[in-house]
């Protein structure tokens, strides 16, 4: 079974929908690119997937034991969120919120997986660190330790390389398709279609009257990458 399943989604808030007939699933171990014009809801999407939105019409299935609270998401960060006044370690360490259930403090096994995921993100020497005062490319590989303790599943991504230099924006695409390659199922919107079809497996393209959703080669095949100036392969 798929671990979310889309059906004749309508998406909006306050009412208003920005849009309709989304139709597509997401399978264990898919890499999966959101892209579109600005505007055109994707990252409303994404915050309907985790629960933060509110569905207008259709339906979603989750499976494979997924549910919407269980899945890792890295949001778009904002001025204010580059300047919170934490560590590196309280930050992390907040992603595993939601195994601590009624318990008051976090127990020896969250604080282990919180370690590990810093391990794995190659900032455990930074935990001590106050957030605000690291780059912008370490900012992100924290939030991105946080998501792992958050879900060993599916990740979520927003515009994850926003503001970020060339060499770090590679790097963070490489770490990703890595996180990918050893079986965590991706989904990331992004505004670099080029890059799009360079690391995902798969293409959701969205645009107010029409979308797309197929394998990277069959949309290099679409009207949609001609529209953009890609040639067909």
């Amino acid at each position: 079974m798929a671990f979310i399943q889309c059906e004749n989604l309508v998406l909006g808030y306050e009412g208003t929908p920005v849009a309709e007939h989304i139709s597509f699933s997401v399978e264990k171990g898919d890499y999966l690119c959101i892209v579109g014009e600005n505007g055109a809801g994707k990252s409303t999407l994404m915050k309907t997937l985790l629960g933060l939105t509110p569905l207008m019409g259709g339906r979603i299935v989750y499976g494979d034991g997924l549910e919407a609270h269980a899945i890792g998401y890295l949001p778009q960060q904002t001025f204010v969120q580059k300047d919170f006044p934490a560590s590196v370690w309280e930050i992390v360490l907040s992603g595993t919120l939601s195994q601590c259930g009624w318990r008051p403090f976090f127990q020896r096994a969250q604080k282990q997986l919180a370690e590990v995921n810093m391990r794995r993100m190659d900032i455990w020497d930074l935990r001590k660190e106050c957030y605000r005062n690291l780059s912008g490319g370490q900012q992100q590989r924290v939030l991105l330790a946080r998501a792992l303790c958050a879900s060993s599943k599916l990740l979520v991504l927003d515009e994850p390389v926003t503001g970020l230099d060339p060499r770090v924006t590679v790097e963070f695409y490489q770490l990703i398709r890595t996180l990918n390659q050893e079986g965590l199922t991706i989904i990331m919107v992004s505004h670099d279609i080029h890059a799009a079809v360079k690391y995902a497996s798969h293409i959701l393209h969205i645009e107010k009257e029409k979308s797309f959703i197929g394998t990277t080669a069959e949309y290099q095949k679409s009207d949609f990458w001609r529209e953009l100036g890609g040639e067909s392969v």
